[in-house]
């Protein structure tokens, strides 16, 4: 794994369309992507898996859209691709042919590896509180030029918000050392430190955030689905997962763990520092709020343009 992302600017891109994959294409042809990833790179997916429901229940990514994304990437000729993928509610496998991601990954033919399982590698985590100091993770860690996150606008029961950044950080625990749900060695003692402490190791180069469907009320998987047909993409995680905490009416200082990157420099905090582009941030954070409440709930009430 790189030390650091392929682009720095916190560029952000909002797309809405019915057609979620539709929407990712958009958000996608909004970022520098030729700048992300280049003709044989090893390209990583990782897609959140976290329990076998449905995509309609708002608590796993669509297969039909992973579909899209791994076909948006094959275009970019990558060297090699990965759908990556460590549930935590249910073994990953379960997860895979109960939803229908093993259909899409035969038909793609693209290659898959568990993250609950090894071969591992061992790497030191900076502690920003938490309660595990090291960690094993799949060799893949070693494997990966470019790390993809998909996953959902999720209100989560621990981690305030469930984005991008959490999306991998709860990824590549092994299940077989920590289990299900990844509880028994610490990990949740301290959630926000040990997803600030896994952002620093694990560089998101692109990070997409879907509400078709998302979560509201407890997440990861017992919450209301909610679907605003909007994606949210970035090349800076800090950046993307700000907006989309914003979308649910979270500030980063809510987000103890975004709060905590962006004092240490990791990524931009401010929507007024983004590089936005696509759809207004305030109406973006309307639309959810009224596929969530039924009402307007917005923060960035006509402020915020795109580019």
């Amino acid at each position: 794994m790189r030390e650091k992302r392929r682009i720095r600017e916190p560029i952000v891109a909002i797309a809405q369309d019915p057609d979620e994959g539709t929407a990712i294409t958009k958000a996608l042809n909004m970022l520098p992507i030729d700048r992300i990833i280049f003709p044989g790179d090893r390209v990583v997916i990782v897609p959140n898996w976290v329990k076998a429901k449905g995509p309609e229940t708002g608590t796993v990514v669509g297969p039909g859209s992973l579909k899209v994304l791994i076909n948006l990437v094959k275009a970019r000729r990558p060297g090699r691709l990965v759908v990556a993928a460590g549930s935590g509610g249910d073994p990953t496998p379960t997860v895979m042919e109960q939803v229908g991601y093993k259909q899409v990954i035969d038909e793609e033919g693209v290659e898959f590896v568990d993250l609950n399982y090894g071969p591992y590698r061992d790497i030191e985590l900076e502690l920003h509180g938490g309660k595990v100091p090291r960690l094993k993770v799949n060799k893949l860690y070693d494997e990966t030029d470019v790390l993809i996150s998909f996953t959902q606008v999720k209100v989560h029961e621990e981690a305030t918000v469930s984005l991008g950044i959490k999306n991998i950080a709860l990824s590549w625990p092994p299940a077989e050392i920590h289990g299900f749900p990844k509880k028994d060695l610490g990990i949740h003692d301290d959630l926000h430190g040990f997803i600030a402490a896994m952002a620093e190791h694990f560089p998101i180069d692109l990070a997409i955030l879907s509400t078709s469907k998302g979560m509201v009320g407890t997440g990861p998987d017992r919450g209301k689905p909610v679907n605003a047909d909007i994606i949210v993409a970035g090349c800076d995680p800090v950046a993307t997962d700000v907006i989309g905490a914003r979308l649910i009416g979270f500030r980063p200082q809510a987000v103890h763990y975004l709060f905590t990157l962006i004092e240490r420099g990791l990524g931009e905090g401010d929507p007024n520092k983004m590089s936005l582009k696509g759809l207004p941030l305030y109406q973006a954070e309307e639309a959810f709020s009224r596929a969530a409440y039924g009402s307007r709930v917005v923060i960035d009430d006509g402020v915020l343009v795109p580019l």
